[in-house]
């Protein structure tokens, strides 16, 4: 009898969530923290406003979920909580 794991994530698929991994070592967790650091910064100081586009918020807002997406896809492990 297959479990309810197997129905969604078939043996072989690649999907091992026995092996999870530290959150610090999650490419996904680490680009939206460094994303959000930097745009926390920009809007409390200001000081990267001479060196950024016009819209450069809407291009974050347009490639951060796309690099997330894809990193979502490319992922082998779950994370330990």
């Amino acid at each position: 009898m297959r479990s309810e794991q197997d129905l969604y994530w078939p043996e072989g698929f690649g999907l091992n969530m026995d092996d999870k991994k530290p959150f610090w070592q999650s490419k996904t967790l680490i680009l939206n923290m460094i994303a959000a650091m930097l745009i926390a910064f920009e809007g409390s100081s200001g000081i990267l406003q001479p060196y950024l586009t016009v819209n450069f918020y809407t291009a974050v807002a347009v490639t951060l979920p796309v690099i997330n997406a894809l990193l979502r896809v490319v992922t082998t492990h779950g994370l330990k909580v």
